[in-house]
C-alpha cells in the first residue's frame, strides 16, 4: 500500500506542477513575442537507504519553445517583428541585458523607448533616447531615424540602432519574468545579419488547440492519481481491519 500511494501522490503533485505550466502558456497567447515553455516527465530514483526501488515521477522543464509566432501587420511606425532567428536587447528590471521577441514599442515619458511591458531598448550606447520629433521610424537593419520637431521631411536623421543579437538557441534560457537570457550571465554580440519587419508585431506561439489538450490530459491524469490515493488509503484500512481480527 506504502509503494501505491507514494507513486500516485507524487505523480498528483508533478501533475499539478504541468498543469501551472501550460496554464501560464494559455494566459499568455496573447503576449506580443510570448515563447512557449516546454515540459516532459521524467523517473528519477529515491535516494537514501532502504528505498531502492522508489521512483519518483518529476516534471521537468526543458527550455522553450524556439519557434516563429505570425506576423501581424499593426501599421504602427514603432511596431517591430524580427523576421526569422534573432532577439531584441532589452534592459531587465534588474538593470542586466535581457532579450525578447515582444517588439510593441512606445517612447515612454523621458524620451527613451521602451517595450510595452517597460523595458528599456537598449541600443549602441545603452538604452536609446528618442529626441522631440514630428516622425520617428526604425528600418529593417534596426536603425532608428527621426524628423527633428520643427523640420521637413528632408532632415530625416539616424539617432541609432537597436541591437539586434542571434545567439546559438542552446546556450539560452527563459528566466521566470518572461525574457531570456544567456546561460551563465554575459551579453551577446549585436548580428548585423538580423532583420526586422516594421509596421508589425509577432503574435504568441503558443498553439492553443495543442495546449488544450494538453491542459485536458494532465486534468484527468490527476484524476487518475487522486483516485489510486483513495484506492490505496481504503486498501489499508482493509488490512487494518483484517489483521485486527482473531
Amino acid at each position: 500500500m506504502d509503494r501505491l500511494l507514494y507513486v500516485a501522490m507524487t505523480g498528483a503533485k508533478q501533475l499539478m506542477q504541468a498543469q501551472t505550466l501550460v496554464a501560464q502558456n494559455l494566459a499568455n497567447i496573447g503576449t506580443t513575442g510570448f515563447r512557449a515553455d516546454l515540459a516532459r516527465f521524467e523517473a528519477r530514483p529515491v535516494a537514501g537507504p532502504g528505498y531502492p526501488s522508489r521512483v519518483n515521477t518529476v516534471a521537468t522543464g526543458v527550455g522553450f519553445d524556439h519557434s516563429q509566432g505570425a506576423l501581424v501587420d499593426t501599421g504602427e511606425a514603432l511596431d517591430i517583428a524580427i523576421d526569422g532567428q534573432g532577439w531584441l536587447a532589452v534592459q531587465a528590471k534588474d538593470g542586466s541585458e535581457a532579450y525578447s521577441r515582444g517588439g510593441s514599442l512606445n517612447v515612454n515619458g523621458l524620451g527613451l523607448l521602451e517595450t510595452e511591458r517597460g523595458e528599456l531598448v537598449i541600443g549602441d550606447n545603452g538604452p536609446v533616447a528618442v529626441p522631440p520629433n514630428v516622425n520617428v521610424s526604425i528600418a529593417r537593419d534596426g536603425s532608428v531615424a527621426i524628423v527633428p520637431q520643427g523640420q521637413g521631411p528632408e532632415t530625416l536623421a539616424q539617432i541609432g540602432r537597436v541591437k539586434l543579437v542571434n545567439p546559438d538557441p542552446q546556450k539560452l534560457e527563459k528566466r521566470p519574468d518572461g525574457l531570456v537570457r544567456l546561460v551563465g550571465g554575459g551579453k551577446a554580440q549585436a548580428d548585423a545579419n538580423v532583420q526586422l519587419v516594421s509596421g508589425a508585431i509577432e503574435t504568441s506561439n503558443v498553439g492553443v488547440a495543442e495546449t488544450m489538450v494538453s491542459m485536458i490530459e494532465y486534468a484527468r491524469q490527476f484524476e487518475v492519481a487522486v483516485r489510486m490515493m483513495r484506492v490505496a488509503d481504503e486498501n489499508a484500512a482493509r488490512a487494518a481491519n483484517i489483521a485486527s481480527i482473531r
